[in-house]
């Protein structure tokens, strides 16, 4: 894959970018995926700027090899954040959840490459024009925080990759090589897994969680709170009790009172799995085991290089 654009603009050994999840991805799962050939994430979106400034030291004492940080742009903190980027030298931004034109121009004038998540066409047109190097195509089967139009990535790749000409990495419904083997296929130059790496023995996220995600079948989650930020959560009480909000006909208020703080600290990270708010993806259900993150890149690349070789001819 040594001609493989996402490979090149990252300098990287496979075209799989860990997700940036909160409560999941400190760095010892980005560094774990980056020693592994991929490219791995600190996600901010959890953190601290002194615990993101703490969790890049750590990553790059314990990796020689090129990792990123995911930085969603309604953080409060994001100009410190940002501050820290440049200050320890982090080559490798992911943005997302905000106008890509914010930070694009003031990152690669620090020789900064930057990547930015959407879960459109129009936000990809956007993403490009205000520089970007690449975009991550997230189709709503994704966990965490979602787009608000439901394209599948199965439609959202080739829609992006006909309009735009920067890398295009597929994001959502992706935890084996067969569907990186598909998504590629269609045109997109790499993947992004998050739930695939949550259910990884290097994740920071709560045991608990990791084996809920294991169990999960079909249908376990949905995508919900729509009125505030759009997310996929696992069914638990704290989904039933959503629900029952919207059946009873409340208002934004009421979610936003329900909903509360650090309902994700709650769930992925203290393990609270009845109360908490509990974000993974559809694919949730055809993951049936955690791993070290070693293994699961030998399994993508492994199922990928199968797939290529043995695709069935017309």
């Amino acid at each position: 894959m040594s001609e493989n654009r996402i490979c090149k603009l990252f300098g990287i050994q496979y075209p799989i970018i860990q997700g940036g999840m909160i409560w999941a991805s400190g760095w010892r799962l980005a560094s774990a995926v980056s020693n592994a050939g991929g490219l791995g994430l600190i996600g901010a979106g959890s953190m601290y700027p002194e615990v993101f400034k703490e969790h890049i030291e750590k990553c790059q004492q314990a990796t020689d090899k090129p990792f990123g940080v995911n930085i969603p742009m309604l953080y409060p903190n994001i100009e410190e954040l940002m501050e820290i980027v440049v200050e320890k030298g982090v080559k490798i931004v992911f943005t997302s959840a905000g106008n890509p034109k914010t930070w694009t121009a003031k990152l690669k004038a620090h020789g900064t490459t930057v990547v930015h998540v959407v879960s459109s066409l129009k936000f990809a047109l956007k993403a490009q024009e205000a520089g970007v190097d690449a975009i991550v195509a997230e189709g709503f089967e994704a966990g965490g925080h979602n787009g608000r139009d439901e394209t599948t990535t199965l439609t959202l790749i080739p829609t992006v990759k006909e309009k735009i000409n920067i890398p295009l990495i597929a994001a959502g419904g992706i935890a084996t090589g067969a569907a990186m083997y598909a998504v590629m296929a269609l045109g997109a130059d790499g993947v992004q897994l998050g739930s695939r790496f949550v259910a990884s023995e290097e994740a920071s996220s709560h045991p608990d969680f990791k084996q809920m995600v294991v169990d999960a079948g079909e249908g376990a989650t949905h995508l919900t709170l729509k009125e505030l930020a759009p997310v996929r959560l696992l069914k638990n009480k704290f989904y039933t009790e959503i629900q029952e909000i919207y059946n009873k006909g409340g208002n934004v208020d009421d979610l936003k009172t329900h909903l509360g703080r650090a309902r994700a600290k709650k769930g992925m990270f203290e393990g609270d799995l009845e109360n908490g708010e509990l974000e993974i993806g559809q694919v949730a259900s055809v993951i049936h085991d955690i791993l070290p993150v070693e293994q699961i890149i030998k399994n993508l690349v492994g199922e990928f290089r199968s797939c290529a070789a043995n695709a069935p001819l017309l």
